[in-house]
C-alpha cells in the first residue's frame, strides 16, 4: 500500500510517498520561515495563500522523484489537527478531492500522533510499549504509549511549552525567528556556568512542566546586565541548559513510572543537540535507550503523516473512507483520538 501524506498544519507543507512494504519512497518539503520572519512570527493567512500554492506542485515533485503517478497511490492521509484551521483546510481538501477523484481511502491524522510515531522511521526504532516525550511547538507532553492510538498521558506543561519558551527568550535576546534554532546555536558559544536559572517544577513530584517562569527568569537578567554580546550567549546558554536538564529529568522519571526501558523524542525541540547528548547519556545510566527521528523529520513534514497513516489504515483494514466529506480541527487533544 502506498500513501501520499500531505502535512499543511502551520507554515510548512510537506508531502510524501510512504510504502508499507518499501518504506519512505521520497518527500518533499516547502517551509515559510523566511515570509513569517519579516512579521516576527507566523501570519495564518499568510501561510494559508502560500500552502495552497506550493501542495500541488510538490505532489508532482514528490511523485516524480519515486517515478510514480497518481495512480499508484493507494491512499491518502492529510494532517487533520491541531494547528491553523485556515492552512489545515488546505491540506484536507486537496486530499480529499484527490481521494473522490482517485477513489480511494482517505484520513485525517492528528498532527502530534505523526511526531510521535516519527521515530519508526528511522533504524533502529523502537517498538512498543514506549514513553515518549513531544515536544513541537505549542506542546510539551509525557505520553505512555502502547500501540498506534493507544496513548495515555503522563504530564504536560501547565502553562508555556519548552519550544514557546524558546522562542520567547530568543525574542528577548533580539534574535529573529524562529528562535528556537536560533537561540541553540548563540548557546554553544556561551558559558553555562555564570548565569544560574531556575528549573520550574522540577521537584514538583509529578511529571507536569512550566516554563513561563523560566521566561521571566531571562527577562530579569536582560533588565539586570548589559546586553554585550558575550552576556547573550551566557544567558542562552544557561537558559538552555534549564530547559534540558528539566526535560531530561521528567523523561526519566516517566520511564521509571511506566516501568519501560525505551523513550522516545519526537518535535522540533527533540533537533537540540544538547537535549539529545544529556538524554542518551542519562538514559543509559538507568538502562534505557533513547530513539529520535532524523533530524529533517523533527519539524513539521510528510512523511511522518504518511506513515502515521499507512499504520492507522493498515489497522483499520482501509475502514477510514468516510464518503469524501472531510473536517478540521484547530484544537485535538491527542488523548481523545480514537484507538485502531
Amino acid at each position: 500500500m502506498i500513501v501520499l501524506g500531505i502535512e499543511t498544519s502551520c507554515d510548512e507543507t510537506g508531502i510524501a510517498l510512504y510504502d508499507t512494504d518499501s518504506g519512505l519512497l521520497s518527500h518533499a518539503l516547502f517551509s515559510q520561515i523566511e515570509m513569517h520572519g519579516e512579521y516576527g512570527g507566523v501570519v495564518p493567512e499568510l501561510a494559508s495563500r502560500d500552502h495552497i500554492r506550493r501542495v500541488l506542485p510538490l505532489i508532482k515533485q514528490t511523485l516524480t522523484t519515486a517515478n510514480l503517478n497518481l495512480r499508484d497511490v493507494s491512499a491518502i492521509a492529510y494532517t487533520q489537527g491541531p494547528g491553523l484551521a485556515g492552512a489545515l483546510l488546505v491540506g484536507a481538501s486537496i486530499g480529499s478531492a484527490l481521494s473522490f477523484a482517485l477513489k480511494i481511502p482517505s484520513i485525517g491524522i492528528h498532527h502530534l500522533e505523526g511526531h510521535l510515531l516519527s521515530p519508526l522511521l528511522s533504524t533502529p526504532s523502537p517498538i512498543f510499549p514506549f514513553v515518549a516525550l513531544l515536544v513541537s511547538g505549542g506542546h510539551t507532553q509525557l505520553m505512555e504509549v502502547c500501540g498506534v492510538g493507544h496513548y495515555k498521558l503522563l504530564g504536560e506543561t501547565v502553562d508555556d511549552a519548552a519550544g514557546e519558551a524558546f522562542d520567547k527568550t530568543a525574542k528577548l535576546l533580539g534574535l529573529g525567528y524562529p528562535g528556537g534554532p536560533a537561540l541553540s546555536k548563540l548557546a554553544k558559544q556561551g558559558n553555562p556556568g555564570r548565569f544560574k536559572l531556575p528549573r520550574p517544577m522540577l521537584h514538583s513530584g509529578d511529571l507536569n512542566f512550566s516554563f513561563s517562569g523560566l521566561k521571566t527568569a531571562v527577562l530579569t537578567l536582560t533588565k539586570k546586565h548589559e546586553i554585550t554580546p558575550q552576556t547573550r550567549a551566557d544567558i542562552a546558554s544557561a537558559f538552555q541548559e534549564a530547559v534540558v536538564e528539566v526535560l531530561t529529568k521528567k523523561s526519566l522519571a516517566a520511564l521509571m513510572h511506566a516501568g519501560f526501558t525505551q523513550l522516545v523524542v519526537a518535535g522540533g525541540v527533540g533537533a537540540n543537540c544538547q537535549l539529545r547528548e544529556n538524554l542518551s547519556r542519562q538514559a543509559e545510566l538507568i538502562g534505557a535507550t533513547v530513539f529520535y527521528p532524523a533530524i529533517e523529520f523533527c519539524t513539521d513534514n510528510g512523511a511522518m503523516i504518511a506513515f502515521a497513516g499507512a499504520m492507522r489504515l493498515q489497522s483499520s483494514g482501509t475502514r477510514e473512507q468516510q464518503g469524501y466529506s472531510f473536517t478540521v480541527k484547530a484544537r485535538w487533544d491527542l488523548g481523545l483520538l480514537d484507538a485502531c
